[in-house]
């Protein structure tokens, strides 16, 4: 399967402006691509590139005063296949996982583990640990919280969506990744593309957040916003939290004049040349 992700952003600063993006997917992903998913800044600026220190791909510049487009347009080769449900996945005990991975059993920013340990205990200690405890959660944390664009808080943190119950899906994933970690559970979060393949369109296109255990000796992907195996999730990001996964970081004051994110099917037939930009950004 071949889906056509990208985004056209467009940024009015007051004053020049220090910026860091990640806003390209996954070196993982790389050898996926069809064409390089470069960065197009309009007016152009020096771009610096740098690894960070969850092995996400950065990007740096200086924004100009005034009005800056930032686009990407690009082809990625996927499996077509939902994500995988191992029932048989074990979870490793603490004293067996490797030493990166323990990073992501502790408290962070927006994941107060100590806060949920109790109560993750007390809501899912009697299960078995592995995949089924990890799913249990995801479980919960869907049909227990309300979604509502209205409930977005850059400041909320995994303990606050435990009380109030509302949120956005970085919500959903804060909670649910911090229910895993208190049940030693190695859980990261994951911000990327997630278009409307095989399910009914139900909101304009956004980039979106999960989250990824490490059970069985690799990461898997959950999804506690809509709990379902979903097709073609194309991470850009990872990290202990949503403040890793910042796809933007602005250190001064700008405006968001456009937000557009595309991740759409491509029919083989319609595959002609990959390296066409999508007629959204045809006005560069």
């Amino acid at each position: 399967m071949f889906i056509r992700v990208g985004f056209d952003l467009i940024f009015d600063f007051p004053n020049p402006t220090a910026m860091i993006f990640l806003l390209h997917l996954l070196p993982s992903r790389a050898h996926d691509l069809l064409h390089p998913d470069e960065l197009t800044i309009t007016p152009a600026v020096p771009i610096t590139e740098f690894t960070d220190w969850f092995g996400n791909r950065c990007a740096r510049i200086m924004a100009p005063a005034g009005k800056l487009r930032v686009t990407s347009d690009t082809i990625v080769v996927d499996s077509g296949v939902p994500d995988p449900v191992i029932a048989d996945a074990v979870q490793h005990p603490v004293e067996d996982l490797p030493s990166e991975v323990l990073q992501f059993l502790l408290p962070s920013r927006y994941c107060e583990v100590d806060k949920l340990t109790d109560a993750a205990w007390e809501l899912f200690g009697n299960l078995p640990p592995g995949w089924a405890r990890a799913q249990a959660v995801c479980d919960w944390v869907f049909n227990h919280v309300e979604f509502g664009y209205q409930y977005a808080n850059a400041t909320k943190g995994a303990y606050e969506v435990y009380q109030d119950k509302k949120g956005v899906c970085r919500d959903f994933t804060h909670l649910a990744l911090t229910l895993c970690r208190a049940l030693n559970i190695p859980s990261r979060y994951g911000t990327g593309y997630l278009g409307d393949i095989g399910v009914p369109v139900d909101s304009a296109m956004d980039f979106s957040a999960c989250f990824q255990c490490y059970l069985g000796g690799r990461w898997y992907t959950f999804d506690a916003r809509h709990n379902v195996r979903r097709i073609g999730w194309i991470l850009m990001a990872t990290g202990r939290d949503a403040a890793d996964c910042a796809i933007i970081t602005s250190f001064g004051p700008h405006v968001l004049d456009k937000f557009l994110v595309w991740a759409d099917e491509v029919p083989n037939g319609e595959l002609v040349n990959p390296r066409v930009v999508d007629p959204r950004l045809a006005n560069i």
